[in-house]
């Protein structure tokens, strides 16, 4: 799907708050609310607006520590690929996992509760899946950057103005016609 400036605009907005209302959204990307709710619709259903969610802090919830493991598996065919991404699917601790190239197979990213919380997961979850060969824990220190996904630049959407209103050098709007 070809995204133009409005459809940017509109993830713009749900991406910095996607419990925004349609007349807010409208308001904000220049579209009155009919066309912006098609253009929000579309991109639900070609799959560029995946779903709506809320952003939890883990720590909040228990979940203090973040951990990396690296893991390399015994076997490389698609049934063991598709096994233990089933497997992982079934941890809810694991929050992500990527198969990955270089000298791992796969990084997955874990939050626990502690080292003890780890050590758990690992004998009751983890280390259950058959084929992993060799395992490497991180525990990460601090997040550094937590982002979601970056929008390319967006065209400025410029907002109809009032007729007869004219913008001044400091951005305020005057009577009368640009002269």
């Amino acid at each position: 799907m070809n995204l133009s400036k409005h459809d940017l605009a509109i993830l713009a907005v749900l991406r910095e708050d996607a419990r925004s209302s349609l007349q807010e959204i409208s308001a904000r990307v220049g579209l009155s609310t009919t066309p912006c709710w098609n253009r929000i619709k579309k991109m639900e259903a070609e799959g560029v607006i995946q779903g709506y969610t809320v952003r939890i802090d883990p720590g909040a919830i228990g979940f203090t520590e973040t951990v990396i493991v690296q893991v390399t598996l015994d076997s490389h065919t698609d049934e063991t690929l598709f096994e233990f991404g089933r497997q992982l699917e079934q941890i809810p601790e694991v929050l992500e996992a990527y198969l990955v190239s270089g000298d791992y197979d796969y990084y997955i990213r874990i939050a626990v509760k502690d080292t003890r919380d780890y050590e758990r997961l690992l004998r009751e979850s983890l280390y259950r899946i058959p084929g992993i060969r060799h395992s490497k824990s991180t525990f990460v220190l601090r997040t550094l950057k937590d982002s979601p996904v970056p929008l390319p630049s967006l065209p400025a959407v410029s907002k109809p103005s009032k007729r007869g209103s004219v913008p001044t050098a400091d951005g305020r709007k005057r009577r009368g016609s640009p002269g």
